[in-house]
């Protein structure tokens, strides 16, 4: 090993061992603060999801307390501007220099597959809300995920399509790992029941420039476009569907929620009118959980609206707070454990986390996007119940 190397695999092999051997109750324990590393992009393309997770988890801690157990909870955040090695860095640091008892965050896929290594090797409970590539999970015995994955998240529109006129797609992704499963479980599903991809299409992650892949699109002359791209960038995507004619060429638009997510579809205007989408969150879930909880989180923040990754930032904190009851405030293992096996009423709808595969299972929703009360909402009309990750190959 580099000596860098040798020295991180022996400063966490000792935390994690002294952590390991502390006895439930100790004093010491229960008068120290539980830290909770939030790794999350706060600049850069990505920073409004950053931002929506770190606001939901403030907002659940803010409802809640910040003692647990009889200990404190408390938050740090660092921004690892959507690079992989800074998110590594970061997890580093947390574990070694801050003492954290549990991470959590990771807009994107490369930056969760980036931490597991450090969460293994430091034993340290990690939460993952938002990363939707299948395998996020598997990249670590401690990664608990709160938030979705693309498979889960297609299969209710590839269902809805065929059924609905819809027998020709051409499928347009952001080029990487959940793009790419959306991509997969899209075309087995649409293809199963007698629909036809003419072509797949993916973009680049980094400053994508859609309209030449829209061009193709509209020279195919499918009945409809399916999209997946990551949070943050639908208003440029439908700006130039525009520009590009598909909306008069009569290609229609599916997609899953993440194009039309609720903090920015009001500034996406008419052209969204219509848009079909299949997802586990809208800010229009008509549950009384859920009007609760766009209430508290517009006060909280100025009027802004929450999207998937506040729930999922509002939902991870639960699990943690929860878990911390159980445990009366032991971490490590225990605090993993804990988490297992959690069922609840979240503002999405009935949550449970898979004991077995540590994974998410929740409600799917079919959407379309209508005016109500004057703005903009993702409106559900159909749920598919209770639906597991499709999307495992264990």
């Amino acid at each position: 090993m580099k000596r860098r190397q040798f020295v991180l695999h022996t400063t966490l092999g000792a935390a994690a061992g002294a952590a390991a051997a502390l006895p439930l109750g100790v004093s010491a324990q229960a008068a120290a603060p539980v830290k909770v590393g939030l790794i999350l992009s706060m600049t850069g393309p990505f920073a409004s999801t950053g931002k929506q997770i770190e606001a939901g988890a403030r907002l659940y801690q803010a409802e809640h307390g910040d003692t647990v157990a009889g200990r404190k909870v408390e938050l740090l955040v660092r921004d690892d501007a959507s690079t992989p090695d800074q998110s590594r860095r970061i997890a580093q640091e947390f574990v070694v220099n801050d003492k954290v008892a549990v991470m959590g965050g990771f807009v994107l896929t490369p930056l969760a597959l980036a931490v597991g290594p450090v969460a293994t090797q430091s034993r340290t409970p990690t939460i993952v809300m938002s990363a939707g590539t299948s395998s996020v999970i598997d990249a670590s015995p401690y990664f608990i995920r709160c938030s979705f994955t693309l498979p889960q998240n297609t299969i209710g529109v590839a269902e809805w399509a065929p059924k609905n006129g819809i027998r020709s797609v051409v499928t347009l992704v952001s080029d990487y790992g959940p793009g790419i499963d959306a991509e997969t479980a899209f075309r087995d599903r649409f293809t199963l029941n007698g629909g036809t991809v003419k072509e797949l299409l993916r973009v680049p992650v980094r400053n994508p420039d859609f309209a030449p892949f829209l061009q193709r699109v509209r020279d195919a002359q499918p009945d409809a476009v399916f999209v997946f791209l990551p949070a943050g960038v639908g208003t440029t995507f439908m700006k130039q569907f525009v520009e590009r004619g598909l909306d008069k060429a009569g290609i229609r638009l599916i997609a899953t929620g993440d194009v039309t997510e609720d903090d920015i579809l009001n500034d996406m205007g008419d052209v969204a009118l219509g848009v079909v989408t299949s997802h586990h969150y809208s800010a229009a879930h008509p549950s009384t959980a859920n009007q609760k909880f766009v209430a508290a989180f517009k006060k909280a923040n100025a009027g802004k609206r929450p999207n998937y990754m506040a729930v999922a930032g509002y939902d991870g904190m639960r699990i943690l707070y929860t878990a911390l009851q159980r445990t009366k405030g032991q971490t490590g293992d225990a605090l993993l454990e804990a988490m297992k096996g959690q069922t609840f009423e979240s503002p999405r709808g009935p949550v449970l986390i898979d004991a077995q595969t540590r994974d998410i299972v929740q409600n799917v929703y079919i959407r379309r996007v209508a005016r109500q009360d004057g703005e903009l909402h993702n409106v559900e009309f159909e749920v598919l119940k209770s639906v597991k990750d499709p999307g495992r190959r264990k």
